[in-house]
């Protein structure tokens, strides 16, 4: 499973956002998108998942032409970990996680056995078992987060795109997504998945050892492996800000400002 654009411009109606983006990820990579605030990120995510028509160029999933494929088809192959959002709708943890299976038995179907079965794993995998029985309007940003990406996982598809799936968790639980996203795109031969995030942390993508897609200005600025892309001097550039890339002892690449002191 691969998904792909190709020469795209992005946007709505007459107003473009983005345009010349050419990016890739299959299963078994990670892709992290950065850029500053502004930059055409969500509307490029919009794009890619055909929430929002192409400008122009295309969007590949599999070899396929995105406009060719039904909205249940592109479900199957792609799931979506949007930022932490409060529904109206007091829904139990444990329903919220089952709609992730949706798109493989069907909108009016009822979930199997097996189905709330995967449901229970995803939240066991994320460590967040105990909240299956909880209101989802309860739950802290963080938590909600946790079981947005549960319900992704639950989807079982080649490809995940997740919209900032760490900005609203603590240091521990960034630390244990990250870790979860580094297993899926690992595992093994059709069992593995492609990630496609996007952040604000250029450490992530060291800490993932991940391709990267460096935006500015609606376009893409630079694009490969986060090590050989991500200097000092190219995010300055993107950010507007001097920002400092150092090795620590280990050989990790590592990040901070020019600001301070």
């Amino acid at each position: 499973m691969r998904l792909e654009a190709e020469s795209l411009a992005t946007g709505y109606g007459r107003l473009q956002v983005g345009s010349g983006i050419s990016l890739g990820v299959g299963q078994g990579e990670i892709l992290c998108l950065l850029g500053p605030n502004g930059c055409g990120k969500t509307t490029l995510f919009r794009t890619l998942l055909g929430l929002l028509p192409a400008l122009s160029g295309k969007v590949r999933l599999d070899g396929d032409d995105l406009t060719s494929l039904s909205r249940n088809t592109i479900a199957r192959r792609i799931a979506y970990v949007p930022q932490a959002h409060m529904t109206a709708f007091p829904f139990m943890v444990s329903d919220i996680v089952l709609m992730g299976r949706t798109a493989a038995t069907g909108l009016f179907s009822r979930p199997g056995s097996k189905d709330r079965e995967m449901a229970m794993v995803a939240l066991e995998r994320l460590g967040i078992a105990d909240l299956a029985g909880r209101d989802y309007t309860t739950l802290s940003g963080g938590q909600r987060q946790l079981v947005l990406i549960a319900r992704a996982l639950a989807q079982q598809a080649g490809i995940i795109v997740m919209d900032e799936p760490t900005a609203s968790l603590d240091f521990a639980n960034q630390s244990m997504v990250l870790a979860e996203i580094a297993k899926l795109a690992r595992q093994q031969g059709k069992h593995a998945s492609g990630i496609l995030l996007s952040t604000h942390d250029p450490d992530q993508a060291f800490l993932l050892d991940a391709n990267v897609a460096l935006m500015a200005g609606g376009g893409i600025a630079a694009g490969g492996r986060a090590a050989e892309i991500l200097t000092g001097e190219a995010l300055s550039r993107v950010y507007g800000i001097p920002i400092i890339v150092e090795k620590t002892p280990s050989g990790r690449s590592v990040c901070s400002t020019g600001l301070a002191g």
